[in-house]
């Protein structure tokens, strides 16, 4: 999941996270869903290339409008993924805490976003915690090795979903709201201040 910040026209912030599937059913739409609307339901078909959906938030006493990107898990959909990254702001990485290969594939998704968006802030969330709470007794190498905040959540029983997603726009915010030396960064400052 990354989230990008856009201007609209009326010079509104839009903070865009898009998740990004980076394994399949690691619980990414079902996150999303426990955030938005506070619900949970058992069983969902997978995403299917792409849902977004809109949340209206005020961030530093500015209304806000928050678009979520929901790519879909699946392999056949890989190739999409880096033309989400480029004006990816944050990132959230999500793994299953029930599906060991779902952590394993952490690095190279981590790599993967890097080579698009080398310093955009990353946070890693462990889902499913409800399945086996020990998991929250465990060390992480990943997000320690990368220095990534980690979030023990669960889109079952809503544990820190609320918290992960409030911090990971918080942090895309900071990021579009600071001076950024990267490269994609300064063209889309550019872009912005030309108004096509």
């Amino acid at each position: 999941m990354h989230l990008t910040l856009v201007q609209t026209p009326d010079k509104t912030p839009h903070v865009t996270p898009v998740t990004d599937s980076w394994g399949n059913q690691v619980g990414k739409s079902k996150l999303l869903e426990r955030f938005l609307v506070d619900s949970y339901k058992g069983q969902q078909h997978s995403t299917y290339a792409l849902n977004i959906f809109k949340y209206s938030t005020k961030i530093e006493g500015k209304n806000t409008v928050v678009e979520f990107w929901d790519t879909a898990g699946q392999e056949r959909f890989n190739n999409i993924h880096p033309s989400y990254f480029h004006q990816a702001h944050a990132c959230i990485m999500i793994f299953d805490a029930t599906r060991k290969i779902t952590y394993k594939n952490l690095d190279r998704w981590y790599q993967e976003l890097r080579e698009a968006r080398p310093a955009i802030p990353c946070l890693c969330a462990v889902n499913k915690i409800d399945a086996d709470l020990n998991i929250t007794k465990k060390n992480f190498k990943f997000p320690k090795k990368n220095d990534m905040p980690l979030y023990f959540v669960s889109a079952a029983d809503g544990s820190n979903v609320v918290r992960l997603f409030r911090d990971a726009i918080r942090l895309a915010y900071a990021y579009k709201s600071g001076d950024s030396q990267d490269f994609i960064d300064q063209i889309l400052r550019e872009l912005e201040v030309r108004e096509y």
